[in-house]
């Protein structure tokens, strides 16, 4: 009884707010269905944007949640579960299923075992207790497997090439390195949002030219990969806040 009165002094503006970041959250859902389907319909152009979509949700709603303070106002959904449910959607099944229906991908003979590989590692990815550290860094390769996908689809590399990328991918899972958490850095952190922005605006901008997009658009991409890689490999200890 105490709860349900505690609940009712809560301010309904805020509890409406905070309900609503929640089904932006779970919208993502709704995203990786459509990509699905495009997949099946051999609409790459349409998944394309499904999953930027996707994206732009998974990267906002962290800051809107955050904003509402969902933790008090919405406390009957558990925020960082609906999270994880929905990167592993976005982020692993949707790619997974792209990379065994698209041609020229991978090799056929080794697509089935390639899914099962991602499928398996980043199950054991997203369910270590401290996948994501305290210090808010991703520990082991952070699944990015959908950002690997569209970097094969517009590269038009070799199918064995792009299997020997997503096998090193799946050993690096288990890899303890700290990837850094972009939205949440705390060392270089003005310079690393800087880039990450620019990145995906770039990167938004040149998907959307899918199937024409500007041969430069991936080299100039790879710089802030370059960048993210080597951020992440720096000793800890040695990083230095702005």
């Amino acid at each position: 009884m105490t709860t349900n009165i505690s609940e009712q002094k809560l301010n309904p503006v805020r509890v409406v707010l905070a309900w609503g970041v929640h089904l932006f959250t779970a919208t993502g859902a709704v995203w990786g269905l459509l990509a699905i389907l495009a997949i099946f319909d051999v609409k790459y152009k349409l998944m394309i944007i499904y999953m930027i979509i996707a994206m732009l949700v998974d990267g906002f709603d962290g800051m809107l949640a955050r904003w509402a303070d969902v933790k008090k106002y919405a406390n009957g959904v558990d925020g960082a579960l609906l999270d994880n449910i929905l990167d592993y959607l976005n982020y692993v099944l949707v790619p997974v299923i792209f990379l065994i229906k698209a041609e020229n991908l991978l090799p056929d003979s080794v697509k089935l075992f390639t899914a099962c590989a991602i499928l398996l590692t980043s199950a054991y990815q997203f369910t270590q207790t401290d996948a994501k550290t305290d210090d808010h860094h991703f520990k082991g390769f952070p699944s990015y497997w959908n950002v690997a996908a569209l970097y094969m689809l517009l590269m038009n590399l070799p199918p064995w090439v792009n299997f020997g990328f997503l096998v090193l991918f799946n050993v690096l899972v288990f890899v303890p390195i700290k990837y850094i958490y972009p939205s949440r850095n705390s060392y270089l952190r003005q310079l690393t949002l800087g880039l990450t922005y620019l990145y995906g605006v770039i990167g938004i901008w040149g998907l959307m030219q899918y199937p024409n997009q500007p041969g430069w658009v991936v080299w100039v991409s790879l710089i802030y990969v370059a960048y993210y890689l080597v951020l992440s490999l720096i000793p800890k200890k040695k990083a230095h806040a702005d």
